[in-house]
C-alpha cells in the first residue's frame, strides 16, 4: 500500500514540495495536497496589480490542477478545504472540504505544515485570506478604488505598506493626480521596515515618488462613509481624525496555525522547528515545516523556497527509513524591497548595501511573477 505524504497548503512552500516528491515517481508514495483556494497565488504582486493598467488579478493565479497534471493521476490529490484540526500522534488531520462544506480526516505517513499566513482585515489582496474568487474580487474592489481616488492613505511600513506605497507612487507622482500617504507606527525613519538598516534609503525612495510619510502615528479604525463618495474615516491613536477615497492597511500577518496544538506553537503562533525543520513535540520524521508558519529566521520567499527544498528532501529520507539532513539556510540575509517599477533599496548580510538598480532588476521588475512558471511546470523543485 502507498505510503501518503499529506501537504497542507498549495503556495509557494507547499507546491514546491508536491513538485519535489511527485518527480521522483515513486509509485509507493502518493501525495495529498490540501489547499484552501484552487489556485497558486502570487500575492507578492498583489501590490502592483492594484494599480490601474498593470497586472491583473489573472496574471497573479494559477491551477494547481494544472500545476500537478503533468504527473500520474494516481499519484496525487488536490482536495480543495481547511485543515481543522489536526493528531500528530494518531497522523490525522481533519479537513472542512469547500465545495460541500464536508469534514474528512485524512490519514498520513507524513506530514507537511505549510500553510503560511493571512492579512488580519479581510477583503485585502495582499495574502490568500479567502476564496479564488473573493481574491480576483478583492483586487478589483482595490484598483477601482486607486482609480477613483484622490487621497489615498496606506497603513503600515513594512513590505507590503512600503512596496504598495511605492507602486502608487510610482504610478502617480509625475501627474499629481493623487496625494498618497504612508502612516507608520515607528518613531523616525530609521525605525520603519522592523529597524532594519535599509529604512531611511527606503524612506528616501518613496519621498522621491512623492509619498507622504507620517510617524509616530497609529490606526485604531477605519470605517467606509455612507454616502455617494464613499470616503474612510480613518480614526488615530490619540483622536485625530482622517479622511481618505482609498485606505489601504498592511499591518502585520497571522500565522495559519489554528489546527495545531499549541505546545507544537511559539508564543507569536508560529510552528516551532528544530535544525532538520521537523516540528518540536511530534513523533520524530514524521511532521515538517516550511514558510510562513515557521517561527524562524523570518517570512521571506528565498527562505522559504530554501526551506521546502529541505523538507522535500528530509520526507523522501524518512520514507526510506533513513535520518534527515540538517536545514542550511542562506549563506547571508538579503533583503529586498522594491519602492515601485524603477527602483528599491536592500542589503546584503549585515552591512552590504544593493543598489537600486540591482534591487530593480532583482524583485522590482517583476516582483517575482517570472518564478510562476516554475510553480507550474514544476522546475522550481
Amino acid at each position: 500500500m502507498a505510503k501518503t505524504v499529506l501537504i497542507l497548503g498549495g503556495a509557494y512552500a507547499g507546491l514546491h514540495v508536491a513538485h519535489a516528491l511527485l518527480k521522483k515517481q515513486d509509485p509507493d508514495v502518493k501525495v495529498v495536497l490540501v489547499s484552501k483556494i484552487s489556485h497558486m497565488y502570487w500575492n507578492m504582486a498583489s501590490v502592483r496589480a492594484v494599480v490601474p493598467g498593470q497586472l491583473g488579478g489573472e496574471d497573479l493565479v494559477r491551477p494547481l490542477s494544472t500545476a500537478l497534471s503533468r504527473y500520474p493521476s494516481t499519484s496525487y490529490e488536490i482536495v480543495i478545504g481547511s485543515a481543522d484540526s489536526s493528531d500528530f500522534d494518531a497522523k490525522t488531520v481533519t479537513v472542512t472540504v469547500t465545495a460541500n462544506g464536508t469534514t474528512r480526516t485524512i490519514a498520513y505517513d507524513q506530514l507537511v505544515l505549510a500553510t503560511g499566513s493571512r492579512c488580519p482585515t479581510d477583503n485585502v489582496p495582499w495574502k490568500a485570506n479567502g476564496s479564488y474568487d473573493s481574491i480576483l474580487d478583492s483586487i478589483n474592489r482595490a484598483k477601482e478604488s486607486v482609480k477613483n481616488a484622490k487621497q489615498i492613505v496606506i497603513a503600515g511600513s513594512g513590505y507590503t505598506g512600503i512596496e504598495l506605497a511605492g507602486e502608487l507612487g510610482y504610478e502617480y507622482q509625475k501627474d499629481g493626480s493623487k496625494t498618497i500617504t504612508l502612516l507608520s507606527a515607528d518613531a523616525d525613519d530609521k525605525s520603519m521596515f522592523g529597524g532594519d538598516m535599509v529604512a531611511p534609503a527606503l524612506a528616501n525612495e518613496l519621498r522621491k515618488l512623492k509619498v507622504n510619510i507620517r510617524h509616530s502615528v497609529r490606526v485604531v479604525d477605519a470605517r467606509k462613509q455612507e454616502g455617494p463618495e464613499e470616503k474612510w474615516a480613518i480614526t488615530l491613536e490619540g483622536g485625530e481624525q482622517v479622511t481618505a477615497d482609498a485606505y489601504f492597511p498592511t499591518m502585520g500577518l497571522v500565522p495559519n496555525t489554528e489546527y495545531i496544538n499549541a505546545k507544537h506553537l511559539s508564543e507569536s503562533k508560529t510552528v516551532v522547528v528544530d535544525e532538520y525543520l521537523r516540528v518540536s513535540g511530534a513523533p520524530e520524521g514524521t511532521v515538517w515545516a516550511a514558510g510562513d508558519i515557521v517561527s524562524k529566521p523570518r517570512a521571506g520567499f528565498m527562505i522559504t523556497q530554501k526551506q521546502a527544498t529541505t523538507v522535500a528532501k528530509n520526507v523522501e529520507l524518512a520514507l526510506k527509513g533513513k535520518p534527515p539532513v540538517v536545514h542550511k539556510g542562506m549563506p547571508m540575509d538579503v533583503i529586498a524591497c522594491a519602492t515601485g517599477r524603477g527602483r528599491g533599496a536592500g542589503r546584503i548580510g549585515s552591512s552590504i548595501k544593493m543598489p537600486s538598480l540591482m534591487v530593480w532588476a532583482a524583485k522590482g521588475r517583476t516582483l517575482g511573477l517570472n518564478y510562476l512558471k516554475g510553480y507550474v511546470d514544476g522546475s522550481v523543485a
